[in-house]
Order: C-alpha cells, then structure tokens, then sequence
C-alpha cells in the first residue's frame, strides 16, 4: 500500500556514479538499484579481450559481447538490490584484476548456458551536448507497456511499475519489503575520453539496454564507426525484451549468414529476426570531438531523432 507519507518522504539523490576506468577513457554509468554496472562490466570485459588479441572478426565480436552479458547478468542477479542493503560496494567489480578475471572466463569457440532475462520496459533515451561541452545522458522509463495502468485524474500521469522487481521471496535478492528501492534496468551511458572527446550514448529495452550500450561503443571507439552507423549496423539481443518471453540470443538477419552459422555451431540458440526490428532496441549517441565538433546518431528502428539548434 502507498501512502501520502511515502510520497512526502521521497527525495531525489545525486549519486556517485560508477566508474569504469580504460585505456581510451573513463566510463561512467548509474550505480545500483540501476542495472549501470552490467554496461560497464560488458564495455570493460571487451576491452580487455580486444587488448588480448581475441577480437578479429564479426563473430569473434559478437560471440565475446554475449557471453560478456552472461558473466554480467550473473553478477546483477546475485548482488544489484538497493543500495542499503547491499554488502559489496559495486565499484569493486570494475576493478582491472576483477574485469581481467571475468574475461579469462570466455570460451572463444563455445556459448555458456544461459538462464532467465529480466522481461519487458517502456523507456526513452535522450542525450543533449551544449556549446561549451556539457554533456547530458538521460532516460526515463514508465517499465511495463503503460506502466502499472494506474492514471492520476488529477494531472494525467501515468504511475510506473518498477515494483514488478520485487520478488515476494523473502530470501530473494530483491525482496518486497516496505520502503526498499526496486531493482531497475535504467543505465544512460557517458564516457570522457583521454583524446578529450566525450560520448554520451543510450537505449531503451530492458536486458537489451546494457547489450546496446556496449556494441554501439565499441563501435564508435574501436570499430571507427560514426554514432549512426554504429547504431544503425545489425544488433542481437541474449534474453527477454519489451513484447517477448524467449530466452534466446536474438539476431537481425542482416547481420552475415557466415557470422550467424558460426554462432550456431558454437552452441547459442540462435533466433533469428527482420532487419532494423524493433525488438533491438532504440538507441542513441553524440560523440563530442575535443575540437568542438559534434556528431550524432539516432536508431532507425525508431521514430527518434537528431537535432541541433
């Protein structure tokens, strides 16, 4: 039950971001009840294997990038709760020897069972840079298609449904207890990198979201991409997004038949779907140059867009 009191308690908090430290930059994200630490643990297990050399090819890409998610996922189920409960401090698992550790967990030729994503969302991304380099990475999010349905007379908004984290096991790692902080999915994106040049970058898409984040990254930063083709180029989704129930490691058929067989063969039960499809995400980048020059992308799996003024 919620009361008017619970309503008059409620403070929004700055918090102290999580920080993920690289070879190209800083990389930062949203710590715990928010899921900021899987992007940055997938981002940094990646580019611990592109310094290893395990990286050459579209397969090799997208093969280390799932089974980055698996070893992430895990470490959220076990331990991303609200942050007053928690036992271990978030930042201690981006450490290098504990990323480095993480990564000698791959198998470069063979996929890792896989258990149960975390489910649908209704979430927006936005990102803004201004004229002096201020950078904003932003999301929002209502979760389930319309929230919790639940529609205030008074002003037209719509309640969201983050509750739906909770689980009535009172042993679980999110337990429904009264004035505890749900579990949420939400993980806006920015990196500070040491040529000067920032990024902001995000998606909506529950378990999708931390997948996107580090694809149209590594994309823009090591592939040579600009922010629209890293974002329009073909993606994958491991799991459950909004509208879907399967477990699956989702592809866009046009990724390469090559790269699609081969993941097949390595073990990943692979689903494969249309090209630009929804289901993928709705992502978004700019990439500020040390120069002041600025580039944008925006997902045409979407009807978002890039604007300047």
């Amino acid at each position: 039950m919620l009361r008017f009191s619970d309503l008059d308690a409620y403070r929004a908090a700055r918090v102290k971001p999580l920080a993920l430290e690289t070879d190209i930059g800083t990389v930062y994200n949203l710590p715990p009840p928010s899921q900021g630490l899987v992007s940055l643990l997938i981002t940094g297990m990646i580019e611990q294997q592109r310094k290893k050399g395990a990286i050459a090819d579209e397969t090799d890409f997208v093969h280390h990038c799932v089974e980055a998610t698996k070893l992430a996922f895990t470490l959220r189920d076990r331990h991303i709760t609200d942050p007053a409960h928690m036992t271990l401090d978030p930042q201690s698992l981006l450490t290098a020897d504990n990323i480095a550790q993480l990564s000698a967990q791959i198998v470069p030729d063979r996929a890792q069972s896989w258990g149960k994503g975390r489910g649908p969302a209704d979430t927006v991304w936005m990102g803004v840079i201004d004229g002096s380099g201020t950078a904003v990475s932003f999301i929002q999010s209502i979760y389930h298609e319309f929230g919790s349905a639940v529609i205030l007379a008074d002003s037209g908004i719509i309640w969201q449904n983050r509750g739906s984290s909770f689980s009535l096991d009172p042993s679980a790692t999110n337990p429904l207890q009264p004035g505890r902080l749900p579990f949420h999915t939400l993980n806006p994106g920015l990196a500070r990198l040491a040529n000067g040049d920032a990024l902001v970058y995000g998606s909506m898409g529950g378990d999708g979201q931390p997948q996107t984040l580090a694809a149209v990254f590594d994309r823009i930063l090591h592939q040579n991409m600009t922010p629209q083709a890293a974002i329009a180029a073909p993606r994958w989704l491991l799991g459950r997004t909004w509208g879907e129930s399967s477990d699956t490691l989702k592809i866009e058929s046009r990724l390469r038949a090559a790269t699609t067989e081969t993941l097949k063969q390595y073990g990943h039960d692979v689903e494969i779907y249309p090209p630009y499809d929804d289901l993928m995400g709705h992502a978004g980048a700019i990439l500020r140059h040390g120069n002041g020059m600025l580039e944008g992308g925006s997902d045409p799996r979407s009807d978002g867009g890039v604007a300047r003024w």
